[in-house]
């Protein structure tokens, strides 16, 4: 059975216990599989909500630095007042470790691999195995088919999206994405989970980029285009999308932050599902194969040295 920190709401879970009445629950152990950026990312946002988190890698190295990811990002929350807990007691409740045995008794484990599907159904089934039969199991997938991957799942009612946003500290959104299996009251419980870290969910049903990939891959291979077809500068681009349409940051430079890469690979994928309108321009698989990925590397549509 999933546990719960303590001050929660008294209506059924998805496994038919009650909570406490008060604040937006999270649960008490939380399982993060991938210690990168979005999952050092996923794994500060449950443990300043509170939760234990187990963030498990590759290998020593690799959980080293994911712990240090994890603990940078706890200690920016206490320098700017975002927690009320000093550093050391938040980090005590954080492990970083190689074995997915660790997540053995986490209420919630979310899996944030790299964007390849035979990667994430690796993980997912490796995942499942180790878990209690009341335990949820998400994926961080930006545009994967939640169906696809719950086919190889022997609990697919207990399996859904939870498609967090990059960087996540900063992000408020996180996009719940049901399954034609998922539970009906697990997406009801997920969305208590991400109030409770402080961020606000929207439920889409499955579908090749969901809601915001499709929309915002749309917007950014459009912007590529215009970029290849010297219709403006790439700062001008995303100028007239900051000014003329209030976006936050413009196509290019986000595209920059989210990284060629992932997003040449949700292109490919979306075109496959979606048809050529999503097929990606010359020049972003240009940029790719040159390995200029954005932010990550230096460069990208933008000059990232200086940064």
């Amino acid at each position: 059975m999933s546990e719960a920190v303590s001050g929660l709401d008294t209506r059924p879970t998805a496994s038919g216990a009650t909570r406490p009445a008060g604040s937006p629950p999270v649960p008490a152990r939380v399982g993060v599989l991938g210690g990168g950026r979005m999952g050092a990312g996923i794994a500060h946002a449950f443990l300043v909500a509170g939760a234990h988190v187990t963030v498990v890698e590759r290998d020593a190295d690799a959980a080293a630095a994911a712990r240090t990811r994890v603990t940078d990002a706890v200690a920016t929350s206490v320098a700017r007042g975002t927690t009320h807990e000093a550093s050391d007691v938040i980090e005590a409740r954080l492990e970083s470790v190689t074995e997915v045995s660790a997540f053995a008794d986490a209420g919630l484990v979310i899996e944030a691999v790299p964007e390849e599907l035979a990667l994430k159904i690796d993980a997912l089934t490796r995942v499942e195995a180790v878990l209690g039969e009341d335990a949820v199991l998400a994926s961080n997938t930006s545009s994967i088919s939640i169906d696809e991957l719950a086919t190889v799942l022997a609990r697919p009612s207990r399996f859904l999206g939870m498609h967090y946003f990059n960087p996540v500290p900063a992000s408020t959104l996180v996009e719940l994405v049901r399954g034609t299996a998922t539970d009906p009251v697990l997406v009801d419980d997920a969305r208590l989970w991400v109030e409770g870290i402080g961020k606000t969910p929207i439920v889409v049903t499955d579908a090749p980029g969901f809601a915001s990939s499709r929309l915002g891959v749309a917007i950014g291979l459009e912007a590529i285009r215009m970029l290849e077809e010297g219709v403006a500068s790439a700062e001008d681009i995303d100028t007239a999308m900051v000014l003329g349409y209030k976006h936050p940051v413009g196509p290019l430079k986000t595209t920059d932050l989210v990284g060629l890469d992932v997003r040449l690979g949700i292109a490919e994928y979306l075109a496959s599902q979606l048809g050529p309108r999503f097929e990606p321009p010359a020049l972003l698989r240009r940029l790719v194969a040159e390995g200029k990925l954005g932010r990550k590397t230096g460069e990208g549509f933008y000059d990232w040295t200086a940064q």
